[in-house]
């Protein structure tokens, strides 16, 4: 899988999207520190345990590195940043009873905008599946040559 570069500023404006959202009882938000344990488990659970320790990564500093969803007291998704490696995005997941509702759209928003609220004016998308979603919400562009990446050799315990 490749990584990919998005220009962090011109970022599209989420708020009617998030408002629509919360009309359907969906939260978006920060998590704080009493959530680490059950978003670590939900994580490793619902998509990887590489995920679920990406979510451990960003759930241990002072002020998280993620947003999270929620539809009533249980997580939908969550987008982490800066957390496998300064300046990139992810990983970003959402439940599969939710897609479609726009949740991923405004993980993936808010998360850059984080980014680009720490100085930096570009980030990086690491390990990219869905590239042709990144390209269409926010104008992504593959790293050419990005194949030998950060995640390469990762740890196998099975």
């Amino acid at each position: 899988m490749k990584d990919m570069l998005v220009r962090l500023m011109g970022l599209p404006d989420v708020t009617t999207l998030e408002d629509e959202l919360l009309k359907k009882g969906i939260i978006i938000k920060k998590p704080i520190s009493p959530e680490k344990q059950i978003l670590v488990k939900w994580t490793q659970q619902n998509f990887s345990k590489y995920w679920g320790s990406e979510m451990d990564v960003a759930l241990s500093k002072n002020v998280a590195t993620c947003y999270i969803a929620q539809h009533g007291d249980k997580p939908i998704g969550f987008a982490c940043y800066d957390t496998t490696a300064k300046n990139f995005f992810g990983p970003m997941g959402v439940l599969e009873t939710h897609n479609g509702l726009g949740v991923g759209k405004v993980l993936l928003i808010k998360a850059l905008t984080a980014l680009r609220d720490m100085g930096y004016a570009y980030a990086i998308i690491g390990g990219v599946g869905p590239a042709e979603y990144y390209k269409k919400v926010v104008n992504a562009v593959l790293i050419e040559g990005s194949e030998d990446s950060i995640y390469n050799h990762l740890l196998k315990d099975e």
